[in-house]
């Protein structure tokens, strides 16, 4: 059987990226299990090694037409760069938020994300981006979430955090808290809690255990916060999902919610927030965790963490959640 290509965009060059791809390029399990296909700049990647005192992988072959990965990929069973040459790396400065990085770490995504529904790659593993800078590049899309599922047309999309330990999806994500309440309904809510009963299935191969979050301090505490929320949107979305036969429970409050017996009996949190999820997932998970866009054609998953800026190019960034990725990307590409 042959090893699955797994896309890799190397993120915003000013960042931690391309010093992850490099770590993740010369790491000898990640070369057993897949083909490593990094979408970057090859010239940045060779200014970053030797900024940061990183060896450059020696096997590794290079090409520019992502046409050609199929072929190449399979007959050498090396890692790839694809050589988009966006960017003159000698003006790339490490650490600066800019337009040309953000257009360029947007350009990556789009070529990879063509490979895929080209079934060029069998996954996409994608490297921290830069909000501000995609802003200063006039790019309209909040993050990766909604890009993706935007290119693959998915009307039924959400963001899930997974690790080992457990997994967190949300219901909204990169809107303001002021904006949330009117961005809940029953109908969003239950659309997340099967996108996420499936993905659990997928992953862990067995049935799941999901608690749904309340929205308010309390979980509302029987109404008297918010304006009802629990009982008029969330609870009728716990019902169908019960009647579906999910093992769910709530909508409990959120501050006690992530206790270690509850996390223990708990294989995902649903959430109604961005951070509602994200901070207890990051402060138990962050070198673990993985982000995963469920409900795509295609496999989608993304480090934990952001492009770093205060230590880009130093030789200093863990590689551990981009590896973590590309583990999961390939044991659901083997699936």
């Amino acid at each position: 059987m042959s090893l699955p290509r797994i896309a890799i965009t190397m993120g915003d060059p000013a960042g931690v990226g391309p010093e992850l791809c490099l770590r993740l390029l010369a790491n000898k399990q990640v070369a057993e299990s897949c083909i490593p296909v990094v979408f970057g700049d090859a010239a940045l990647l060779e200014r970053v090694a030797l900024h940061g005192s990183l060896p450059l992988p020696q096997r590794v072959e290079r090409v520019e037409n992502p046409s050609s990965l199929s072929a190449s990929a399979n007959k050498l069973n090396e890692p790839v760069v694809v050589d988009l040459n966006l960017l003159a790396a000698d003006q790339i400065q490490p650490g600066t938020v800019s337009a040309s990085t953000g257009q360029a770490s947007f350009d990556y995504i789009q070529k990879a994300i063509d490979a895929a529904l080209a079934d060029q790659v069998d996954a996409v593993v994608t490297c921290p981006i830069n909000k501000e800078a995609w802003n200063a590049a006039d790019i309209s899309y909040p993050g990766h979430t909604e890009l993706f599922a935007d290119r693959a047309d998915s009307e039924r999309f959400c963001m899930m955090m997974t690790a080992p330990a457990f997994s967190c999806s949300l219901v909204t994500t990169h809107i303001g808290y002021h904006e949330v309440p009117a961005e809940l309904s029953t109908s969003r809510i239950l659309e997340v809690i099967q996108l996420s009963h499936e993905a659990m299935h997928r992953i862990h191969n067995r049935d799941s255990k999901l608690i749904v979050l309340g929205l308010n301090p309390h979980a509302g505490e029987g109404g008297l916060f918010g304006n009802q929320e629990e009982e008029t949107i969330i609870q009728p979305a716990i019902d169908a999902a019960k009647k579906m036969g999910i093992d769910i429970e709530g909508p409990l409050p959120p501050d006690t919610a992530f206790l270690p017996w509850r996390r223990e009996s708990t294989d995902c949190f649903i959430c109604m927030y961005h951070d509602q999820g994200l901070i207890p997932f990051k402060a138990l998970n962050f070198d673990t965790g993985v982000n995963i866009t469920l409900g795509l054609p295609i496999i989608r998953t993304s480090v934990d963490h952001g492009t770093a800026l205060d230590i880009a190019w130093q030789g200093k960034a863990d590689v551990s959640s981009l590896i973590a990725a590309v583990n999961l990307a390939t044991a659901l590409a083997r699936k």
